[in-house]
């Protein structure tokens, strides 16, 4: 899903499109699959190897589709659950992705230890960040809070891995530091909203066996 603070910008960026790919009959399902698909497999085969600033790229390329399996999905008369859970699932997959290939390129032959763990912390909280708001919506809580959520996470990511691929000294570097203050911030707000919006209210009891 798209951050709250990126998705009117881009909105306006892929509206265009929407009808031509109605017209074509692409499924907004059709539409996840392949974008998450061509985001791993860009991941794992430019960033993994090395190619960074092409690496960088094609993630970016392929995540834009992201940006259309809910407009599409909207503009034929709304999402179907499967498609909600299908592209949650997608979105996760092409983050580890990502974050996996810089641990396997930077653990190796790119020999920079420190991004490394920068890069293993980032995928740590980009998990909590998403699971504390799945788990809040799942007891019914809502909790659309944080400063960083996927699109900025990705913004971050992207184009720190794609200025160093292009030669710029410590991009990465940089950025991986900015995404992993923002992303702990966002993890702290998250919990203050589910604590909030709780009001100390207990679970229901289980059913006696």
């Amino acid at each position: 899903m798209l951050g709250v603070n990126a998705r009117p910008v881009i909105a306006k960026v892929v509206a265009p499109v929407v009808p031509a790919l109605q017209r074509a009959g692409v499924t907004p399902d059709m539409v996840t699959i392949t974008g998450t698909l061509g985001a791993v497999l860009s991941a794992v085969l430019l960033i993994g190897n090395g190619e960074l600033f092409w690496g960088a790229f094609a993630v970016w390329m392929f995540v834009m589709l992201d940006m259309l399996d809910g407009a599409l999905a909207r503009a034929r008369g709304g999402g179907s659950v499967f498609g909600a859970v299908l592209d949650s699932v997608g979105d996760r997959a092409a983050d580890a992705a990502i974050f996996g290939a810089l641990v396997w390129w930077f653990s190796g032959a790119g020999d920079n230890r420190l991004i490394v763990l920068l890069a293993l912390v980032c995928l740590v909280l980009g998990v909590l960040t998403s699971y504390i708001k799945a788990r809040a919506e799942g007891v019914g809580l809502s909790c659309d809070v944080g400063i960083v959520e996927r699109t900025e996470r990705l913004i971050l990511v992207l184009v720190g891995t794609g200025f160093t691929g292009l030669g710029i000294p410590y991009a990465l570097h940089v950025a991986l530091v900015v995404l992993v203050a923002g992303s702990a911030v966002t993890v702290v707000q998250r919990m203050i909203a589910v604590h909030r919006g709780a009001g100390g209210a207990s679970l229901p009891a289980p059913p006696p066996s």
